[in-house]
């Protein structure tokens, strides 16, 4: 939908239509299921790794701590576009705001670019475990780990912000059909009628400047990591240091994996392939982390039998004081 404003010939949107793959409306009662139940396997599972964080005093811990951060982001990034797509994926035409696809696409780039900037966070703390454990507790205080997650959190929106106060201050003429699944920031750029090409070099710089570092940061960290592990004398060393690690490195390997696959790889002859492409990474891989976590740390999984038992929950209530 939208109206022209007066004396001027220029179109103001008031909504988008999200193009998503209503050609195949069979194969979206498919994505409808398959994302329904992944999306339910991410927020059960990122929720149940908060829970655990919060009700364990085993888990209070910096990596824990990180994690926590690293689950929120997950449900958060899902949760800001996945349940309207469930509900596009049966409508016969799909819709959202202008409001809304300004809210949906800042959140979508501001949760991808913290996690991006948290997962170094990350590395730097299992340096700091495997590298200079007598210092561990000194160096990863409290008050460092909450500088950490600020500036994690911080970077990732102050870039979103930068990106979407550009986009949105392009003229757009009146083409509204995003070919796309939701507000996805080089969809809407294309709509524009006005020259994108500071655009687009301000969000390749400002997207290597949120991924390139932390991934450098990574990098050097597992190599440090590396050295330290390989001067152990015991393999029972070696093996208690790969699975502090496994972990978080197999999270880096995915999330990294599927952003390089999806930003420099060959163009699509398929335009569909490419959505797909932005599905998986999307709603698949935030679903990753949780199982990744529980399979891959033993603490992780004490506390979850312990859950299920009841005893964490028992402890916790026995914590506070009965008043007779």
């Amino acid at each position: 939908m939208e109206s022209e404003t007066n004396g001027a010939n220029q179109t103001v949107m008031t909504e988008f239509v999200l193009l998503g793959l209503h050609d195949h409306h069979n194969l979206e009662m498919v994505l409808f299921v398959l994302c329904l139940g992944i999306y339910s396997v991410n927020v059960l599972g990122n929720a149940l790794l908060i829970g655990l964080n919060m009700l364990d005093p085993r888990l209070h811990t910096p990596m824990y701590f990180f994690l926590s951060n690293l689950a929120l982001v997950d449900i958060s990034g899902t949760s800001s576009f996945v349940p309207l797509m469930l509900v596009n994926f049966l409508e016969t035409q799909s819709t959202i705001s202008f409001p809304g696809c300004a809210l949906q696409m800042y959140l979508t780039q501001a949760l991808g670019s913290t996690e991006c900037v948290l997962l170094a966070m990350m590395a730097c703390d299992r340096y700091v475990a495997i590298c200079q454990p007598l210092r561990y507790s000194e160096l990863m205080n409290p008050q460092t780990c909450t500088w950490m997650v600020a500036l994690s959190w911080g970077a990732g929106l102050a870039n979103s912000l930068l990106n979407s106060k550009l986009t949105w201050s392009l003229p757009f003429c009146g083409h509204n059909v995003i070919n796309h699944f939701f507000c996805e920031i080089l969809a809407v750029l294309k709509l524009a009628c006005g020259d994108i090409s500071l655009n687009a070099l301000i969000l390749m710089v400002a997207s290597a400047v949120v991924t390139l570092p932390p991934l450098l940061l990574i990098f050097l960290s597992y190599v440090f990591i590396l050295t330290a592990i390989l001067r152990m004398p015991s393999a029972a060393g070696w093996h208690k240091a790969f699975s502090t690690c496994s972990a978080h490195l197999t999270v880096v390997v995915i999330f990294y994996g599927t952003i390089f696959f999806m930003y420099f790889k060959p163009k699509a002859k398929e335009p569909n392939l490419d959505k797909f492409i932005a599905l998986f990474y999307g709603v698949m891989t935030p679903s990753l982390n949780p199982i990744i976590y529980s399979l891959r740390n033993a603490e992780v999984k004490a506390a979850t039998i312990a859950l299920l038992r009841g005893d964490l929950l028992s402890r916790k209530i026995s914590r506070f004081p009965v008043v007779l």
